[in-house]
């Protein structure tokens, strides 16, 4: 059984930064895709960024430029560097893991565990 913790989360002013992390255990990840979501309160669950095996990255538009994911290997635990934080940013950051590598990365659906939350809370 796969467990993934999400930590680093927080309370922090607009403009600056958090980092988050996301340790696995139960089963190596390396080899696997990860990604990284959020939810606001009242609003679905979307698409942060991901990582695939290899290490290439994506992400989604509105993070573009201000957020990096990040994984090591050796410490079996995903990563995301948030910069330039802004309130709309405010949301329980979620990290997953596909375990069938499928692709469609920015899809909860493909998704096989998830983490339990992190708060990050970005004041104006």
């Amino acid at each position: 059984q796969v467990q993934l913790v999400e930590s680093g989360g927080g309370l922090v002013q607009a403009g600056g930064s958090l980092s988050l992390s996301c340790a696995a255990s139960g089963r190596t990840v390396s080899h696997y895709h990860m990604g990284w979501f959020r939810q606001a309160p009242g609003k679905e669950r979307e698409f942060v960024a991901a990582i695939n095996w290899f290490g290439n990255t994506n992400y989604a538009d509105p993070v573009k430029g201000r957020f990096t994911i990040s994984r090591d290997n050796a410490k079996n635990t995903l990563y995301l560097r948030m910069n330039s934080l802004k309130p709309e940013d405010t949301a329980v950051y979620y990290c997953a893991l596909d375990l069938n590598n499928s692709g469609r990365y920015s899809s909860t659906g493909e998704y096989d565990y998830w983490g339990q939350g992190t708060q990050v809370t970005v004041s104006s």
